[in-house]
């Protein structure tokens, strides 16, 4: 019954089938092509609407809007230091409030940390940073056996070493070229900018301005750059702060006039030269408080501290030195008025390798005097906001020790501790103290990690 069938017949039949199974096939290769490429333009997309076949000639990809050349950082980091501690000899007349070993007994030994530092720093983008600092700086313990008492300082009143709030600040990058601007709780820039990291051992103890209680950190906001931001030799860092490290009380406390009326203005300069070998620094900071009585009248504070060092990684030498102005600072009870008083203090010290990178030395001396005006006949009391300040004590502190270094990042340190104390009232005056000193022998540990 086929032999109807003409050629012509069955000619059609095959080309229609043909182009079925071609108009087939183009959707199906559109569509996958369709599924693996980002059109970017309207004619691609009205193509793809239409079902027709595209030329992959003519496709546009749109290209990535991701920066791969910047890495956010996320970063937790910390580090601690503490001691295993000797106390040869403890000053009787307990002076030195400033001092990790004030009021610790004569023959003491302990195992103590002295700080622990746990930080984060999260990059928000490009130009902002976040960095929470929390720390923990507990002072030795000063109980004699048999007694309640507990140390101060960072510890709890079950004598547990707590956490406190050190710096949280947001960093905005190049707010200009060069500069960054930083507001939060932040590092002055009276030493831990410059001057700490040059010293290089604050493990060992704390730069001469910092040792005698200069604000470390303080609340409100910074500018914080260089003058030539290809080469950074030449830098600055200016706060405005509240003068809230200056005391223990609450922002705007009335128990507290450093905060919360006035403001404190700190301002630091640098140069380093021959290949950032040779370094100079300038600072100064002034803070106007409230009178401690009517009677008194205005107060402030100011400092100027300049500092030089020479510095390789074989041998650093450094000298730091300051004088700083207490306004009305002290009280004449022979004159029955409020004078100034002008604390100075200098500070050298060395440091260097000994073998390889594994032992190193450091070696310093700190002289201060708290009033050089001071007049031994008269008797005096402290008006200051600074409870470590007091008139009448000269102090000469030296250290010395060893740097074993068995990895990076991890320090080993046999060490001297002195400081001797020298009262300048005259030996008939009330309350006069004979000549005295703190010695301690420590082995001090100190690592870092998350850097």
């Amino acid at each position: 019954m086929y032999k109807n069938v003409s050629n012509q017949h069955i000619i059609g039949v095959i080309l229609l089938f043909s182009s079925c199974f071609l108009t087939v096939t183009a959707k199906a290769q559109a569509t996958i092509e369709n599924s693996q490429i980002n059109y970017a333009n309207a004619d691609i997309k009205s193509a793809k609407k239409s079902n027709q076949p595209t030329d992959p000639s003519t496709i546009t990809v749109k290209p990535s809007e991701t920066d791969t050349s910047w890495k956010p950082v996320r970063r937790l980091w910390g580090y601690a230091f503490g001691d295993l501690y000797y106390d040869a000899h403890a000053d009787a007349g307990n002076r030195g409030p400033e001092t990790n070993y004030n009021g610790v007994p004569t023959y003491r030994n302990a195992f103590q940390f002295r700080r622990i530092y746990l930080g984060y720093e999260y990059d928000i983008n490009k130009k902002f940073t976040a960095e929470v600092l929390l720390a923990s700086e507990p002072s030795a313990n000063t109980a004699v056996s048999g007694t309640t008492s507990i140390s101060g300082s960072d510890n709890l009143a079950d004598n547990k070493m707590a956490f406190y709030i050190k710096n949280v600040d947001l960093r905005w990058h190049g707010v200009w070229t060069g500069t960054d601007f930083v507001i939060g709780e932040m590092l002055t820039p009276g030493f831990p900018m410059l001057t700490e990291k040059i010293w290089g051992y604050r493990a060992i103890e704390r730069t001469v301005a910092d040792f005698h209680r200069t604000n470390a950190y303080d609340i409100g906001a910074s500018l914080q750059g260089v003058f030539d931001p290809a080469t950074k030799n030449f830098g600055y860092n200016i706060l405005i702060a509240n003068n809230s490290a200056g005391s223990s009380a609450s922002l705007g406390s009335a128990t507290n006039p450093a905060t919360g009326f006035y403001k404190a203005f700190y301002g630091d300069v640098y140069a380093k030269f021959l290949n950032q070998t040779l370094i100079f620094d300038l600072y100064a900071d002034y803070m106007k408080t409230a009178p401690a009585t009517s009677a008194i009248g205005g107060q402030s504070r100011s400092m100027l501290k300049g500092f030089a060092a020479y510095t390789t990684p074989k041998i650093t030498f450094g000298i730091e030195a300051y004088t700083q102005k207490f306004v009305n600072g002290v009280s004449d009870a022979t004159t029955k008025t409020s004078v100034n008083a002008t604390a100075e203090a200098i500070s050298l010290y060395a440091h260097g390798a000994l073998y390889k990178d594994k032992w190193g030395f450091f070696a310093r001396y700190d002289g201060y005097n708290p009033d050089n005006d001071f007049n031994a006949s008269d008797v005096y009391t402290s008006n200051t906001n600074l409870p470590a300040y007091s008139p009448y004590t000269k102090e000469h502190f030296v250290t010395a020790g060893l740097d074993f270094t068995p990895a990076k990042n991890i320090h080993f340190m046999p060490n001297v501790w002195f400081i001797q104390y020298k009262d300048e009232r005259a030996p008939t005056t009330t309350g006069y103290l004979p000549d005295s000193h703190v010695l301690v022998y420590r082995a001090t540990f100190f690592f870092i990690f998350g850097k």
